[in-house]
């Protein structure tokens, strides 16, 4: 559902530790802007130091950590990649526009929902990774068969 009180794209996820997500249309990168603790709590692992990446209107940095098994809706992500920078918003996790690469989105004002639809063809289970080539940050998000 979304949050109705702030009128951001803001839902929480249920079947995943009942945390709350912020869908970002235009975010290339799924970013954990609650406190890092939480993470490694739920055994996610440290990939990479300091990296930085553009949002949050100019250069960010943050640390970026795997997390073992990441569930949105029927969406599932083993291994998900994501930035760690911590911020004050109504949410724990900025949910980037990559997550939902070959799917169908809508942001649903007024029934207050985020509904995902996924093509036939294409597998619930995906694999989002986020790596460094040549100086920059990359996003790469693909169906697993």
């Amino acid at each position: 559902m979304l949050n109705e009180k702030t009128q951001r794209p803001v839902v929480t996820l249920k079947d995943w530790h009942k945390f709350s997500v912020m869908l970002d249309t235009g975010a290339l990168f799924p970013v954990w802007v609650g406190d890092a603790a939480i993470l490694e709590k739920m055994n996610a692992e440290i990939v990479g130091g300091k990296v930085e990446f553009g949002g949050f209107g100019g250069t960010a940095y943050g640390t970026l950590y795997k997390i073992p098994y990441f569930q949105f809706g029927e969406l599932i992500y083993p291994g998900l990649h994501i930035i760690a920078h911590k911020m004050e918003l109504p949410c724990h996790m900025i949910v980037s526009a990559t997550m939902f690469n070959d799917m169908i989105y809508e942001v649903d004002n007024r029934n207050h929902r985020v509904n995902v639809t996924i093509p036939d063809g294409e597998s619930n289970v995906r694999n989002l990774v986020i790596r460094n080539e040549n100086g920059k940050l990359i996003v790469l998000c693909t169906a697993v068969e």
